[in-house]
């Protein structure tokens, strides 16, 4: 890695169509070119409004191949702009094999590697499982020429054995594109009870294996198909440090490109200081394999 990276995050709205949502994001890119950024992260499923608010199979005509004809739009900026993407794209791996699939372009146009969204949620308005087969290309960093990328997906967020075994495979910095947001019918003491936990959780991540995190969130409120129900994403996208501390964050409601500055030599003086990594007793982790200890 180099020994400073300037790293962005778009929050932005997906509540319109495709062309829109998809010009949104490339007007973020641009911007953070702008700003000279090594880095622009783009929402989960960026794309479309958030499909998966029930279960409908026209939906899956939303889904495209990878490459595709975004790929080939995203690839053509990165290389033009000499910036690296993550974009999170439906993708369609065959005739009804579908993923949702962390992308990330190089500098130079090309596709640097995949993430398959490895846990797939099944909650109200969350029904995931329906649309997306679970990963198959495990917890593998993605080498770019700005370092190892550890690219996790919004519900993958939650779980500290995938940042730790990104951490352990070589990652510099993990990132979450998100679409996550709030029941209307919770009050506002749980809607900021999972807010704060969301946020803790991450930072934790970042604590917990001494490397940056990143995370972005889309924003508005989406109506669900034929209901009058709907998610209003969060937002509240950040950037933190090796120690969780937040470089850069915003608020529920505004689109905003967020821009950091990242130390990269700070992760190992820091790792250094707190050696978690050293002090892990492998001998005695064994049963994390097993769904419960009876």
């Amino acid at each position: 890695m180099k020994s400073t990276l300037i790293v962005s995050a778009a929050q932005q709205p997906c509540n319109q169509d495709r062309q829109t949502n998809l010009d949104i994001s490339i007007a973020h890119i641009h911007s953070a070119a702008a700003e000279h950024a090594d880095l622009i992260v783009l929402p989960e499923l960026h794309l479309d409004p958030y499909f998966c608010q029930n279960e409908d199979y026209r939906h899956f005509d939303l889904a495209q191949t990878i490459p595709g004809p975004t790929t080939e739009v995203l690839a053509s900026l990165a290389k033009k702009l000499g910036i690296v993407i993550v974009s999170t794209l439906f993708e369609k791996r065959a005739p009804g094999l579908y993923h949702n699939t962390g992308v990330v372009f190089d500098k130079d146009g090309s596709i640097a590697g995949k993430y398959r969204k490895m846990h797939i949620p099944d909650d109200p308005s969350f029904y995931e499982k329906y649309y997306f087969t679970p990963g198959d290309l495990g917890f593998n960093p993605i080498n770019t020429s700005i370092g190892k990328l550890g690219i996790l997906i919004c519900w993958d967020q939650w779980f500290p054995e995938a940042a730790r075994l990104m951490a352990l495979a070589g990652a510099e910095i993990l990132i979450y594109p998100t679409a996550i947001g709030w029941d209307a019918n919770d009050s506002h003491g749980e809607q900021q009870r999972q807010l704060d936990a969301w946020i803790t959780v991450q930072r934790s991540h970042a604590i917990a294996n001494g490397i940056p995190v990143i995370s972005c969130n889309r924003i508005g409120f989406e109506q669900a198909p034929d209901s009058i129900s709907g998610i209003h994403f969060w937002g509240n996208s950040f950037i933190a440090g090796p120690q969780g501390e937040i470089l850069t964050s915003t608020n529920e409601s505004e689109q905003k490109l967020l821009i950091g500055t990242l130390d990269c030599a700070r992760s190992e003086r820091v790792r250094q200081i707190w050696p978690y990594l050293r002090d892990r007793r492998i001998d005695e982790y064994g049963n994390l394999n097993k769904r419960f200890i009876d």
